[in-house]
């Protein structure tokens, strides 16, 4: 026999007093640890304040724990390794020790400064539930405890029924000895003189077998025999010995013992001749009653007899000869009489009374004897009558009588017991066929039962609400889906809990759930014909209904849950239709007013059509449709919607955006910058195409080949825009070139264009420019369009067709070397574009094309003779014209004071102008051979 105890200790450390040596601010703690176990630490405190309320919880198999509490202070030696201990305490607990806090002297080391500590403990050891009593008892036995001798005992109930007397040791968890108390009686008896030790004896008497106990307090000792004899069970009560004083009055006890009888008129009962009465009716008397108080009992017993009623009930049968059949029909009667007023019987017990009264009237005891009279035969047959009645009631109402299967296996009993009572005699079987008739007919009734309970509750049945007015059909409907609710949930609890009772007839539980459902499918009917038309409030109703059916595998595609399809099928498809409409013509209406402003992933009538096609199809998704055709149905017309509505959001976008792309043709300056209406027509197209594979596919795949349709529709749509949008900003690279083409070398206005450079710029202006714009062009696009991959690619693209321009242009000028300010503005422009692109995200392979390779190496090139001709200019001028010099501080002085005298601008400006044009008379008259005189005039200005 495996005897295991486990204890749960509470140790709290609360406070320490005597701690003077210590500096005020030293730090304080204590370690609780019990033997065996883990060791824990108290807060930290300070000496001068140490005070705790740490609580340690211990669990452990010994049952005389030591528990270990030090006091440590911390160690402030640079190469200590451990703290200094103070002092310590050693406990043994036990269940039965003071709870309260204690305090305890402490041990200290020798050479303590502190000798005097104490310290505050609360030591809590709880009792095992299955420990009934503890303590330290002398002992004496044959078999066990051989030697008279103090010993810890325990009292351990091993099980239900069985007890056992334990002792045990320190440090020890299992028993050193132990005696099961099975068939023992304990009873006090007198000192025995011969042994030393204990002044309060009793023992525990078996045939063959006796242990003699004792102990030091009176009070401990009636502990002890109390306890033992509620695990024994006997029937005799240990009554205390009496003292000296009560045994002198023993006769006056007697006396008035006799007084007492013949007051209350029992001696005539004493006297009087027990043949002379109806044993029978007054046994029949004394167990109801004895019935009743069990009944009344505070915890449960479900009808059973406790062993001493049984044994007091068994005597009255054996002294005055009450038969075993007729007290058994009482009995059984009686358990039918409460169980009718709705007290809980055990079926268990009903089952062995009936088997055992039936065992009696049919001839077919165990022990091969046993007559029965006529009178029990008819009431046999009466309680019979009753008890397949009672059962019938019962299973029809098995909910009610069984909650949630509770008492477990009880409803399974009564079902076996329903067999045993249709059986004829107790040896012919009943047939299988008559058994599931009955049941049949009692789950036919549970599911009217039922429906009617959960419709009550639910008020479905009410056409008036509390204030007299008409329940509105709104109102009813959700009525309806509460219903359905608990409908559910009253299925479900019945397949947790009574599925497992009704095994060998789980068809007719199944039957049972569909005549359920038929009694609500009339009030759904009804409910649903009441509604409005085009009102969609009952898909919820589906939806409860649906998931349920479709889960269970006995109700799935049954007759509720065709009937339940037959329902709603034209719902889904009118709010189908319904929707399609309302698509199509919040397209229609949103694109002809959209204004394209930036809104989400598109614009406010892309993000509303993509929102309510992905909420029309998870709306579809989630009824989870349980006909595979038909659901499939649903789902190529959904996605075919899909992309319908998408083509159209496509084309219409596209066709504002070559609007958009028209209206800006000729406007070809720097200033250009790209409009926020055409980024977000980009990204309408670009959401259009993430969204068209979750709302054109199934599951990723595109099983109607929809997909595929709009991906292409979306490149093609994608791929003129970025064309149109490409085109219009390289227009204003062509604009930018034009303009340097005037610089030529041998054209006229060339020539004309050099000598106003001064004053004109030195055409870093006109390269910063455009580097402005497409700076600006690219934080618009990076800030506006959403899809980065697609930002990248039309950076990457928009770079390639400006070095390919570029090198174009500059290809066309191979024969001729570029004017300073040719190269001036290109040299920046190429410098700037790689940097900035490169920024951008664009790879380096993509930046280091042949095409730029081909301008940078020309640039370079252009920039060192730019650099040498300036150079060799800026000499010949010197030497040539020498009042240039005096002629050229005007310009540098109006560059300079611009900014500082406002009021000589006019002449300023007026000195630099009469410079230019007298150089480039000069220029003219000398490089152009006299064409001032050719043209027949002294000069152009």
């Amino acid at each position: 026999m495996d005897v295991v105890l486990t204890f749960q200790l509470e140790v709290i450390v609360m406070e320490v007093k005597g701690l003077k040596s210590l500096a005020p601010n030293r730090i304080v703690y204590c370690t609780m640890e019990v033997e065996g176990g883990e060791k824990l630490q108290t807060d930290q405190a300070e000496a001068s304040k140490p005070m705790w309320d740490t609580q340690g919880d211990f669990s452990t198999y010994y049952s005389l724990p030591t528990v270990k509490v030090k006091l440590y202070t911390e160690n402030l030696g640079m190469l200590a390794l451990e703290d200094k201990e103070l002092g310590k305490v050693v406990l043994r607990p036990t269940p039965l020790s003071n709870k309260a806090p204690e305090w305890h002297k402490m041990t200290v080391p020798k050479n303590a400064a502190d000798q005097d500590l104490r310290i505050k403990i609360a030591c809590r050891m709880d009792k095992p539930l299955n420990m009934k009593h503890c303590g330290y008892l002398y002992a004496l036995g044959k078999g066990v405890w051989k030697k008279w001798k103090k010993r810890y005992f325990i009292l351990v109930q091993v099980s239900q029924y069985t007890f056992a007397m334990c002792s045990y040791k320190e440090k020890k968890s299992e028993p050193t000895e132990m005696m099961q108390l099975d068939g023992y009686t304990v009873d006090y008896i007198e000192q025995a003189s011969d042994l030393e030790g204990g002044r309060f004896f009793f023992n525990a008497v078996k045939e063959g077998d006796s242990v003699l106990y004792a102990c030091d307090d009176e009070n401990e000792s009636h502990l002890w025999v109390m306890a033992t004899y509620r695990a024994t069970g006997q029937a005799h009560k240990p009554t205390p010995p009496l003292t000296p004083a009560a045994k002198n009055s023993t006769i006056s006890k007697i006396q008035g013992d006799a007084d007492r009888a013949r007051k209350h008129g029992m001696e005539e009962y004493i006297s009087s001749d027990p043949c002379k009465f109806d044993h029978h009716s007054m046994f029949r008397h004394l167990q109801t009653l004895t019935l009743d108080f069990r009944l009344n009992d505070p915890y449960c017993s479900l009808g059973w007899f406790s062993p001493g009623q049984v044994f007091v009930l068994d005597e009255y049968c054996a002294r005055y000869g009450v038969r075993g059949c007729y007290r058994h029909l009482v009995y059984l009667s009686d358990l039918l009489d409460r169980t009718e007023r709705g007290l809980m019987i055990d079926p268990t017990l009903i089952h062995y009374s009936f088997a055992f009264c039936a065992s009696h009237v049919h001839g077919n005891r165990p022990d091969g004897v046993g007559t029965v009279t006529h009178e029990e035969k008819e009431k046999f047959q009466e309680i019979k009558e009753r008890l397949r009645v009672l059962l019938e009631n019962q299973i029809t109402n098995f909910r009610y009588c069984f909650p949630f299967g509770r008492p477990e296996g009880a409803l399974k009993a009564t079902l076996s017991l329903l067999e045993r009572v249709l059986m004829k005699d107790i040896a012919t079987p009943v047939p299988p066929e008559e058994t599931r008739g009955v049941i049949k007919k009692c789950l036919e009734n549970a599911a009217l039962v039922n429906y009617t309970q959960l419709s009550n509750e639910a008020k479905i049945d009410e056409d008036m609400g509390q204030d007299g007015q008409e329940i509105v059909p709104s109102r009813r409907l959700e009525e309806l889906i509460h219903l359905a609710e608990l409908c559910v949930d009253l299925l479900q609890q019945n397949e947790d809990h009574y599925a497992e009772a009704f095994a060998w007839f789980s068809d007719l539980l199944v039957e049972h759930a569909e005549i359920f459902w038929s009694l609500f499918a009339v009030d759904m009917d009804q409910v649903l014909a009441e509604q409005p038309p085009d009102t969609w409030d009952a898909f919820p109703l589906f939806q409860i209904l649906n998931d349920y059916l479709r889960s269970d595998d006995n109700l799935k595609n049954g007759r509720f849950h065709q009937h339940l399809q037959g329902t709603f099928a034209p719902l889904v498809v009118r709010y189908v239709d319904l929707m399609e409409s309302s698509i199509a013509q919040s397209i229609h209406k949103g694109f002809e007013k959209e204004r394209w402003e930036l809104k989400g992933n598109g614009c406010g009538t892309s993000e509303d059509l993509f929102w309510k096609l992905d909420a029309l199809q998870a709306f579809i998704r989630d009824l989870h449709w349980p006909n595979a055709e038909f659901g499939c149905h649903l789902e190529q017309r959904l996605k075919l919607m899909a992309c319908d509505m998408i083509e159209s959001c496509i084309q219409r976008t596209d066709s504002s955006y070559q609007q958009w792309i028209k209206k800006g043709v000729t406007f070809i300056s720097t200033d250009y910058i790209i409009p926020t209406e055409m980024c977000a027509m980009i990204n309408v197209i670009l959401d259009a195409k993430n969204q068209s594979l979750k709302l054109c596919a199934v599951d990723g795949v595109d099983v109607h080949q929809y997909h595929t349709k709009i991906d292409e529709l979306i490149d093609k749509a994608l791929t003129g825009m970025t064309q149109g949008l490409t085109s219009k900003l390289m227009s204003v690279l062509e604009s930018t070139l034009s303009k340097l083409s005037r610089y030529d070398e041998g054209s006229l206005i060339g020539s004309l264009l050099s000598f106003t450079q001064n004053v004109s710029g030195s055409g870093r202006e006109l390269g910063q420019a455009y580097v402005n714009f497409t700076r600006n062009c690219m934080d618009q696009i990076r800030t506006k369009v959403t899809d980065d991959l697609w930002i990248i690619n039309f950076f990457e693209l928009w770079y390639t067709l400006q070095m390919q321009s570029l090198c174009s242009w500059l290809s066309e000028r191979l024969d001729h070397s570029l004017h300073p300010y040719q190269c001036t503005c290109l040299v920046h422009i190429v410098r700037k574009l790689y940097s900035d692109f490169e920024l951008q995200g664009v790879m380096e392979d993509k930046l280091m094309s042949k095409a730029y390779s081909t301008v940078s190496s020309r640039m370079t090139t252009e920039e060192a003779t730019c650099s040498l001709t300036i150079g060799s200019r800026g000499g010949d001028e010197d030497g040539d014209v020498g009042e240039d010099e005096t002629d050229r501080r005007p310009k540098v002085t109006m560059r300079e004071a611009v900014g500082e005298d406002g009021a000589n601008f006019v002449s300023k400006l007026t000195n630099a102008s009469s410079s230019v044009v007298g150089k480039v008379g000069n220029v003219v008259g000398k490089g152009l051979g006299g064409l001032t005189s050719k043209l027949g005039g002294g000069s152009w200005f």
